[in-house]
């Protein structure tokens, strides 16, 4: 058997996925975008500098012939940037990987011979520059692996892996999560707490989605008492939420676990199938009630839920802050980054496939100082390329921001389908600004390195869940009252406007930032936009609840997705005690529903006891 999961040899021969490699070195683990091409893989993420080889064993177990192909993809094509090799007992074979002008893809590397017993895979970066390697394949004859993206390719792969053809039984939950954000957090730690049992499905190997230790984004809006527990960080920025989780004895953590399927009986969802990244096992969640919180809305596109998506023109609600006409812009990705100064001289190479990007753009403000701490300022060579400023001159303290929001791209893109090309272009723009500073300031930026960047993006709007209530945006300033109000949020309008394709000259920087701090006073969500219009037992909380795109602006501040959490937590008690869809809830039990709610957030219905937040509305977000 392979030391890296699966069998060692199977008819078509022997797949060594790069995710499990015994010793990844250097390399990290991206997962992000194995539903869009086909699996984890390995990422040689090291800012300019090569990393340290990745290693596995793998058993053979027939001495003999075999084709090899290397599955990488060359991310810039017309230059290469991304480029590495691979070793079979310290013999480096002729080809360079991600070098090819193509998309992800097999590469033949030729034919070697393999004797029976352990032999040694290295895999070697030349650049530093993200080079990324999703498997490698030793075929027993002239076929060539499938390319594409599919179940077939996915059945291939079970095969050369020995792993079953059907989900494995995780076992059944009162409480489905999906989505280990602070929302879903949230969610998870009080249902658990209200003695349910529950499963939180997360995607990645840490908690807290954008308030996470791989992005760290500072949780804003409403500061209820169970984000300030969960979200108190340790020394290496890590979220408390996990250890909080894993104290209570009826909640399941699963972390690096991809939702990819639901099965619905009728209007309801009965299960949810998980791949988990390591290992490529499919498990099957089975569940009495389901809330999504993964903030791309995952079960409703998956199980066939109605959902909203873009700008809603300013006719269909009234909404001053809406488009004249509809479109599918929405908030885009963001990537952040640090930089520091070193003792010494440090080098960067000549970048040209990352300045077709940034142009000559110059300015490395908007960083983030520390997991929690963002809007840092940075280098600047270019007094053309300035912070960015706001269109509003009665503002006087926003006319000039260091906005670590507003690297930003894919507003105008397909979220589901564009992410590794959105994320990958922010990283080009990042490179490119970071080469202008140094060239144009050679003296000054000499000692200029990259700290860390973040190889995972902050997710900006994907679809939102349409309820039996859609919250508007006049809502939120007439603070209109709601008989089945539950929790209180906080926060300004805060809507990023694009540049439209080809228009803008630096397409990674916002046009416009609307910042609407409206009177600063706290305004209630209705129940019925936590839960959905088409599917009984599913609701949801944090950005995709039922909201327009101006109100989500708003409502989609992760202080207000824990609040969401707790909410649909105690109502998906109440629906296992009393047997209830949430709809039912609201119409024959709201009464016990607000009183839970308001013991667990000491938020009565009428928002009386939630005082406004200010101080977390003056730092935009």
């Amino acid at each position: 058997m392979s030391r890296t999961g699966g069998p060692s040899r199977v008819p078509e021969g022997i797949l060594v996925e790069a995710e499990d490699f015994d010793d990844p070195g250097g390399w990290v683990v991206d997962s992000q975008f194995e539903t869009q091409m086909g699996s984890p893989y390995l990422l040689a993420h090291g800012l300019g500098r090569p990393v340290v080889d990745a290693r596995t064993v793998v058993a053979i177990e027939a001495a003999g012939e075999y084709g090899v192909w290397v599955r990488a993809k060359d991310w810039v094509p017309s230059h290469h940037p991304g480029r590495f090799t691979l070793s079979i007992d310290g013999v480096e074979l002729d080809t360079v990987f991600g070098a090819n002008g193509k998309d992800w893809s097999w590469q033949p590397a030729g034919k070697v011979w393999l004797a029976r017993g352990d032999r040694t895979l290295v895999l070697h970066d030349l650049t530093g520059f993200d080079g990324r390697c999703d498997a490698i394949f030793f075929g027993r004859d002239e076929t060539a692996p499938p390319e594409g993206v599919d179940a077939a390719s996915r059945a291939w792969r079970r095969a050369l892996r020995g792993l079953p053809e059907q989900p494995l039984d995780a076992g059944h939950y009162d409480v489905v999560v999906v989505g280990g954000g602070v929302s879903g957090c949230a969610a998870a730690l009080t249902a658990a707490r209200l003695g349910q049992t529950v499963a939180l499905i997360h995607d990645r190997p840490v908690l807290g989605g954008n308030a996470s230790k791989e992005i760290g984004l500072m949780p804003r809006g409403t500061q209820g008492a169970i984000l300030r527990e969960l979200s108190a960080r340790t020394e290496d920025g890590d979220l408390q939420a996990l250890s909080l989780l894993e104290a209570e004895a009826t909640a399941s953590v699963f972390l690096g676990h991809r939702i990819v399927g639901a099965t619905r009986n009728g209007d309801r969802i009965v299960a949810v199938d998980a791949v988990q990244t390591h290992g490529g096992h499919e498990r099957r969640f089975r569940g009495s009630v389901f809330i999504d919180t993964s903030g791309v809305a995952i079960l409703g596109v998956l199980a066939g839920a109605e959902t909203l998506f873009g700008r809603e023109a300013r006719s269909e609600y009234g909404e001053s802050c809406a488009p004249e006409e509809a479109d599918t812009m929405h908030h885009g990705n963001t990537l952040f980054f640090r930089t520091r100064m070193a003792d010494h001289p440090v080098p960067f190479p000549d970048v040209p496939w990352a300045t077709e990007v940034s142009r000559d753009y110059a300015n490395l403000s908007g960083q983030l100082v520390r997991p929690g701490l963002e809007n840092g300022p940075g280098p600047a060579a270019n007094p053309d390329t300035s912070e960015f400023r706001f269109s509003d001159p009665s503002q006087p303290w926003m006319t000039k921001f260091p906005a670590t929001h507003f690297w930003e791209y894919g507003q105008w893109l397909d979220p589901y389908t564009s992410g590794e090309h959105v994320r990958d272009h922010l990283m080009r723009a990042l490179y490119g600004t970071f080469s202008n500073v140094k060239r144009l300031q050679p003296e000054a930026y000499a000692n200029l390195e990259f700290e860390w960047m973040a190889f995972v993006a902050a997710q900006g709007e994907f679809r939102r869940y349409k309820g039996d209530y859609v919250l508007t945006e006049n809502d939120i300033r007439d603070h209109t009252r709601f008989d089945d109000m539950l929790i209180a949020n906080d926060g300004s309008f805060c809507i990023h406007c694009a540049w439209r394709p080809g228009e803008g000259t630096y397409d990674f920087r916002l046009k416009d930032w609307i910042f609407d701090p409206r009177d600063g006073q706290s305004y209630g969500i209705p129940f019925r936009c936590l839960y959905s219009c088409s599917i009984d037992n599913l609701m949801m909380a944090g950005k995709h609840i039922s909201v327009t795109h101006v109100a989500g602006s708003s409502t989609k501040l992760m202080g207000n997705g824990a609040q969401h959490g707790v909410a649909v937590a105690a109502a998906a008690f109440l629906c296992n005690l009393h047997g209830s869809t949430p709809r039912g809830l609201r119409q024959n039990r709201l009464r016990e529903l607000k009183d839970l709610v308001h013991s667990l957030t000491g938020c009565d219905h009428d928002l009386s006891a939630h005082p406004p937040a200010r101080k977390f509305l003056a730092v935009p977000g």
